[in-house]
């Protein structure tokens, strides 16, 4: 702990001590040991005595044995020849603060009983309120108990501009927090700036000020002691039993504005007791450790503008979203609502137009959690029909988040956009395809709508790795295509984390059923060599999917024996697509496009279908709008492979599936591989050519024909005779 912290607050203890001690001497002369004291219409005694000690300071009398307790706590100021460089002196020195401020208060309740108001009207001379007694305290107390209220702000001192404290304590309302206020800071009391701007204080408004005095602090602190006793089940004298209760319960912190005392540190180590740090906007030592806290201990020279934003990152609050603030309903009935043509206004992506999307994480200071920007023209700025191109860059930060994670949460965007009525959302990554409804738009539908969705619901669904969330939406062609190179350099590092594994060192493998919505009886099966067909999620994906979410989309698979190596047949995987299909589906093989292919949805990254008249297989990727030698486009090949029926011929792949090891083994893999188009053939160049390499066939890739050479099976077949293609000598693929 920083020395000059650890001596200014041990300093401060005994001048508070010393300063109590002081004014109960002079009470016992005054009124007699005899003399009754407490916190006006409260049942628990002085609370934080009562909490941590079991001592029921009835009367003046029973105060001698407290302060007794308070010189024992004490530590020896600290000096050249006294250093003593560790936490407890300090959190000693803390608790016996507030033990010697709690008997001060009740003494002067004494010594003036009307100094704290009975009213809380803002226009009266005194609007300081004291210790809540137990009727405010069981209507507010329940509300730290059912989350209706995380915890406080423990305001001391304030900022000198009153728009400034203003903005401050509406931030801190936003987040559902109580703010206890105290003292001043240069004569400036944070409930006097709040009035002057026109801000209600009170009970009612959650902006309760608790005391004109800095010793008021123990209201706060008592307030806790008494939500852990009342209502977390807590007796009195288990101080362990408490501290750790409010620790993790409460998510409580002081916030001190402007220059820090000694009877201030004093205070913030008694807090700490509790795990509620200090975040200040002076320039004071910092304790940034973790230990007693869930995070830092002291953070300083915050500015205003994030000061609460850093309060709620070092306590650990996370962020509640009760309500996504749409003009569209909004929910998971919607999730598999299709946009006809006759419904559409506009779409993004999908080939229409270039569309991306992709998350990242990021350092703490470098999000602000809930902002939401657009760059470029907005829904309102188009005519019907005008589409456009978007790309859509969600940055997210965490004290859990783990880099593994983006692509699960990235995954996510599908079917939260999904919940959006009047939106139709397909695809992942730089094959996403967003579906505008007339229906959407005549509600007032923005883009940044989408923005202040994925906020909402991530926070709500990945509350526990997630501590903030921004969002970037562009609609101008340039940043789309910024959007795009960040977010292929991504894609690519995650697709190599894989490394040396295979589906035969792996006795586990993954499932993958968000999208039922679209296709009920769909389950994709993900191994360390087979990609899901959307291309968004890989083996480790899925494994770092079911850590977050046990209950989630990704659940392991036992593959059992494996009862045919070429087909890629095993007993556990049938057994568990049989249950999660519903029946629908009772076998799939892992590795076969012509024996009980694997089913698709619809948001596969590209459709493989076979070609009779020239013994092989083609690949078509979303991106290609022209003709393919099977006669069809890839939207009717989509309603051949989608729905999540299976139809021997045809299979939604993953681009990276064209390099697996595992490519259509059953039907001899990539040496069946006859055609695909050209800018497909292009983006996976190096990972073909390599597979062509492994499989002793280096020609093979110039073997592979595109658009250029022809779009009907006949004219592919004519250069695959011309080139002498394998697929022309092997055993028919079709009976």
């Amino acid at each position: 702990m920083s020395k000059i912290i650890c001596s200014a607050a041990i300093r401060g203890a005994q001048k508070i001590v010393d300063m109590a001690e002081a004014s109960y001497e002079e009470a016992l002369k005054k009124y007699g040991p005899e003399q009754e004291v407490s916190f006006p219409n409260t049942a628990y005694y002085l609370p934080i005595i009562y909490s941590m000690l079991g001592a029921k300071v009835e009367k003046l009398g029973d105060m001698k044995d407290i302060f007794q307790e308070c010189r024992k706590l004490l530590p020896a100021v600290v000096s050249e020849g006294i250093w003593l460089p560790y936490l407890a002196p300090a959190l000693d020195a803390g608790m016996a603060t507030y033990f010697a401020e709690e008997m001060y208060e009740a003494i002067e309740y004494l010594n003036s009983p009307d100094y704290y108001t009975k009213t809380e009207d803002p226009t009266a001379d005194n609007i300081w309120l004291g210790a809540a007694d137990d009727v405010i305290f069981r209507k507010r107390g329940v509300e730290f108990v059912d989350g209706t209220a995380p915890g406080f702000a423990a305001i001391v001192g304030s900022p000198s501009d009153p728009e400034v404290a203003s903005k401050i304590a509406l931030e801190l309302q936003e987040k559902n927090l109580y703010i206890f206020m105290h003292t001043d800071s240069d004569g400036n009391y944070m409930p006097d700036m709040l009035v002057k701007n026109g801000v209600q204080v009170g009970w009612n408004t959650r902006l309760v000020p608790f005391g004109r005095r800095y010793t008021s602090v123990v209201f706060s602190i008592g307030f806790a002691c008494r939500v852990a006793m009342a209502f977390g089940g807590v007796k009195p004298g288990d101080s362990r039993a408490n501290l750790i209760y409010n620790k993790d319960r409460t998510y409580a912190f002081v916030m001190p504005f402007g220059q820090v005392s000694d009877e201030w540190y004093a205070n913030a180590a008694g807090a700490i007791n509790w795990g509620f740090p200090t975040i200040s906007d002076y320039d004071i030592p910092e304790i940034l450790p973790t230990g007693i806290c869930t995070y830092e201990h002291v953070v300083s020279n915050v500015p205003h503008d994030e000061i609460v934003q850093k309060a709620i990152e070092v306590r650990g609050l996370k962020v509640n979203i009760a309500k996504i603030d749409i003009p569209m309903s909004f929910g998971p009935a919607f999730e598999g609502e299709r946009i006809r043509k006759d419904d559409l206004f506009m779409e993004c992506g999908g080939g229409r137009t270039t569309g991306v999307e992709v998350l990242i994480s990021k350092d703490m200071d470098e999000i602000e959690d809930g902002l939401v920007t657009l760059e470029g023209p907005d829904i309102s700025d188009i005519e019907l029909g005008q589409n456009l191109p978007i790309g859509i860059l969600v940055e997210v930060a965490g004290r859990e988040m783990q880099s593994d994670f983006e692509p699960i949460l990235e995954r996510q965007f599908h079917h939260l956009m999904n919940y959006v009525q009047g939106i139709m959302h397909i695809g992942q990554r730089n094959i996403m395809w967003v579906r505008i409804g007339k229906g959407a738009v005549e509600k007032g539908f923005s883009f940044k709508h989408l923005g202040v969705v994925l906020h909402g619901k991530l926070h709500q669904e990945f509350g526990a790795i997630l501590d903030k969330v921004q969002v970037k939406i562009y609609t101008v062609q340039d940043k789309v295509e910024e959007v795009m190179e960040i977010a292929k350099q991504v894609y690519e590092e995650r697709d190599l984390r894989l490394g040396s594994m295979t589906d035969e060192t792996e006795d586990v493998f993954y499932s993958c059923t968000l999208c039922q919505s679209f296709a009920p009886s769909h389950v994709c099966v993900i191994t360390p060599e087979r990609i899901g067909m959307c291309g968004a999620y890989n083996w480790l994906d899925g494994k770092a999917s079911y850590q977050i979410n046990p209950t989630g989309p990704n659940q392991p698979i036992d593959k059992g024996e494996c009862t045919d190596p070429d087909n890629g047949y095993f007993t556990g995987i049938n057994e568990f697509v049989n249950q999660a299909s519903r029946g629908a589906v009772p076998e799939v093989s892992c590795y076969s496009l012509m024996n009980n292919p694997m089913t698709a949805c619809g948001c596969f990254e590209a459709i493989a279908a076979m070609l009779p008249q020239c013994n092989g297989i083609m690949v078509v990727n979303r991106d290609y709008m022209g003709m393919t030698p099977s006669g069809m486009k890839f939207t009717t090949l989509a309603g051949m492979a989608g729905g999540g029926m299976q139809t021997p011929g045809f299979m939604g792949v993953s681009k990276h599936y064209m390099s697996s090891k595992k490519l259509f083994k059953s039907e001899g893999g990539v040496k069946r591989m006859v055609w695909m188009p050209k800018i497909l053939k292009d983006e996976i160049s190096e990972k073909l050519k390599a597979l062509c390499e492994f499989e002793g066939m280096p020609e093979l890739y110039d073997m592979i024909a595109t658009e250029e050479q022809g779009t009907t099976e006949e004219e592919i077949l004519a250069f695959l005779k011309e080139k002498g293609h394998p697929a022309l000598e092997m055993e028919a693929a079709m009976g």
